[in-house]
C-alpha cells in the first residue's frame, strides 16, 4: 500500500512538473513553436514520458490552458468576502485580478496566444464553461448585496465587470513592453503597482456606485 501511495505521489509529481515547465514553453514560443524535446530537455525526463502522461503535444497543451485558468478561478474561491460591505469585496476582487494576472504573466500570454488561434484549442475544453462560471456567480453575489444596499447601479451585470476587470488587468501584462517603448512608462516597474492596483479598484467602484 504505501509503494503505491509512493508511486502515486511521484505520478503526481511529474505530471506537475512536466505542466509547469510546458507552461513556460508554450507561453515563450507558442504552440507551433514549442518544441517537446525541450520540455524533456528541461524536465530532464524523455518525450515517451510526456506522451505517456499527456497523450501527445495537443493534448499537453489543452492541459496547460485548463491548468491556467484554474488558477485563477482557484484564487477567487478562496477569497472571503462573506463578511466584507459590497463596495470593499468588489474592491478585494479587483484587487486580486490585478495582483494574480501581474504575478502569471504566462497566462496573459497563454490567452493571447490561443487568441492567435482564434480559440480553437479552448473550444475543445469543455469543462473550461463551468469552470468559468463561479467567477460570474461571484460577481452577481457581490452585485446583488449591493443593489440591494442601494449602493450599485442596476444597469450592468455581472459579465460586464468582469470584462472592465479583464481589460485593464489583462493590459498591464500583454502590453507592458508595446506600451513602455511607446510611453516611457514601465507598468511592470514595482513603485508603480500599488497604484496601478488602486486604479482599477477605483475605476470600477465608481463606475458601479454611480446611479
Amino acid at each position: 500500500m504505501n509503494g503505491q501511495i509512493i508511486r502515486q505521489r511521484d505520478a503526481e509529481r511529474t505530471r506537475s512538473e512536466l505542466l509547469s515547465v510546458a507552461t513556460e514553453v508554450f507561453a515563450d514560443s507558442g504552440y507551433s513553436g514549442a518544441r517537446i524535446d525541450e520540455i524533456a530537455r528541461r524536465t530532464r525526463t524523455t518525450k515517451r514520458m510526456i506522451y505517456y502522461y499527456f497523450g501527445g503535444k495537443e493534448q499537453l497543451y489543452l492541459a496547460v490552458l485548463e491548468a491556467a485558468y484554474r488558477g485563477i478561478r482557484q484564487a477567487e474561491r478562496e477569497l472571503r468576502i462573506d463578511e466584507l460591505n459590497p463596495t470593499d469585496a468588489l474592491r478585494q476582487l479587483t484587487e486580486l485580478t490585478f495582483e494574480h494576472h501581474r504575478e502569471n504573466g504566462d497566462f496573459i500570454r497563454l490567452v493571447a496566444i490561443e487568441n492567435i488561434h482564434r480559440g480553437n484549442f479552448i473550444r475543445q475544453i469543455e469543462s473550461l464553461r463551468d469552470l468559468n462560471q463561479p467567477a460570474l456567480n461571484l460577481l452577481d453575489e457581490i452585485l446583488d448585496r449591493g443593489r440591494q444596499q442601494g449602493c450599485f447601479r442596476d444597469d450592468v451585470d455581472a459579465l460586464d465587470v468582469h470584462l472592465l476587470i479583464s481589460s485593464y488587468c489583462v493590459f498591464q501584462v500583454a502590453n507592458t513592453y508595446t506600451f513602455g517603448y511607446l510611453f516611457g512608462r514601465d507598468l511592470q516597474d514595482e513603485a508603480n503597482r500599488s497604484r496601478l492596483r488602486r486604479m482599477i479598484g477605483d475605476v470600477v467602484v465608481s463606475w458601479l456606485t454611480d446611479h
